[in-house]
């Protein structure tokens, strides 16, 4: 790396890696701290530690508070017609037990040690992050893309009780082994995930699609059968590892569907039945008709944006979760406020918008295509989509963090 690239390289990267996630979460603390102080129901303050932390603790994170000091109840708790209530087996148990761990070791409330812990976990997710996309895009498209997730509308949630930090640090873990082809290795990291954030089936999906990938090359490079035991070890453990909460809530209460019983408790008891709620949410959104036609035309560009050339350095894995991971959404999910959050996760695409998602050298290399993006436009975009992230996590903090009884629309 030579020439107007020298001031990312080796020890400059890191420096500006830490200064960015650093400015985004004083951001982004100035946000939280103005709603806190400006308009907020005084009945979620205490006095026993700054009203900052109050906030940090709403909603999920008031779940979370209740595993880490009761535990999980050992049945489904339900109302007075028999129907499951909304309980603590919803939510996974890495962070609220690493919580109470702190807890125990500091002698501090959770409502301190958990939104300390989760930005802590930003950290080490955002240093991951950087290890990851420098070496699939090169120094300053890796830049880029921590600051877009730094920024993103609902990056508050990296500093707050809630998991998204710690999801972001698996996910980039297993993906950077998938990536590589350490098939063991990311088995046993998706198993991790597995306890920390129910995304074990899209995980499932890309590393199936590596593995078929790698089979294809047995022509040029043989899969002994070493490795072919070891690609199966990594299959089998990204399906156990979306079995394994519901199987330990099973074994927990006795009731085999505890897990999916208890997620249905959040739909009003209704069962999930694959796509219907995305569909009925933009048939409500945008019409019976026009609703269809922009979901259909959204994942037209997801995939054009995905798999075009201008997304060849993000490598296979990269840019097989960016299509597995919408797609469970659409499956899976209940399309509403979450969404913003759950999107998170999916760092690749706002990369992509910046025109980050060429391989370092790519116009050079056979089959390349012959032109590569200046500097300075890379820098423009991602200035202007930080921007554009920052103003639109103004509003949805505004929207989402205030609690304003009867009315709550959780993050």
């Amino acid at each position: 790396m030579s020439g107007r690239h020298d001031w990312l390289a080796g020890r400059r990267f890191w420096v500006a890696v830490l200064v960015g996630w650093t400015l985004a979460r004083l951001v982004t603390t100035g946000i939280l701290l103005w709603i806190t102080h400006a308009e907020q129901h005084p009945s979620i303050f205490t006095d026993g530690y700054p009203r900052y932390f109050d906030v940090a603790t709403l909603w999920d994170g008031q779940w979370y508070q209740r595993i880490a000091t009761e535990g999980y109840p050992d049945h489904v708790p339900r109302d007075e017609t028999g129907a499951a209530r909304q309980n603590a087996w919803a939510f996974y148990p890495v962070f609220p037990l690493a919580a109470r761990v702190l807890m125990v070791l500091t002698g501090l409330p959770f409502a301190v040690v958990a939104p300390l812990l989760a930005t802590a976990l930003g950290y080490a997710a955002a240093a991951l992050l950087a290890l990851l996309l420098r070496e699939r895009v090169g120094p300053a498209p890796a830049l880029a893309g921590v600051l877009l997730v730094a920024t993103f509308p609902a990056s508050p949630t990296l500093q707050v009780a809630y998991t998204e930090s710690l999801a972001l640090a698996l996910l980039v873990v297993v993906l950077w082994f998938l990536g590589r082809e350490r098939w063991l290795a990311a088995g046993a990291a998706a198993l991790v995930t597995g306890l920390a954030r129910p995304i074990a089936l899209p995980l499932g999906l890309v590393a199936l699609a590596l593995a078929l990938r790698r089979a294809r090359r047995h022509r040029e490079q043989p899969v002994t059968p070493g490795e072919a035991g070891r690609m199966l070890v990594a299959l089998a453990a990204c399906g156990a590892s979306g079995l394994l909460w519901p199987g330990i809530a099973w074994l927990g209460t006795g009731q085999a569907d505890a897990y999916t019983e208890t997620m249905g408790a959040w739909r009003a008891g209704d069962q999930v039945v694959p796509f219907a709620p995305t569909l009925h949410r933009v048939q409500e959104l945008a019409g019976p008709m026009l609703g269809p036609v922009l979901l259909v035309g959204g994942a037209a560009l997801l995939a054009v944006a995905v798999l075009g050339p201008w997304a060849r350095g993000l490598g296979p894995a990269l840019r097989a979760w960016s299509l597995a991971y919408p797609l469970y959404l659409a499956a899976v999910l209940d399309p509403w406020t979450s969404l913003y959050r759950y999107l998170l996760l999916l760092f690749p695409v706002p990369l992509l918008l910046v025109g980050g998602g060429r391989a370092t050298g790519s116009a050079d290399r056979p089959g390349g295509s012959g032109w590569r993006q200046p500097p300075w436009l890379l820098w423009v975009r991602t200035g202007v989509l930080v921007a554009l992230f920052v103003g639109w996590q103004v509003w949805w903090s505004w929207e989402l963090f205030r609690f304003e009884p009867p009315r709550d629309d959780p993050p």
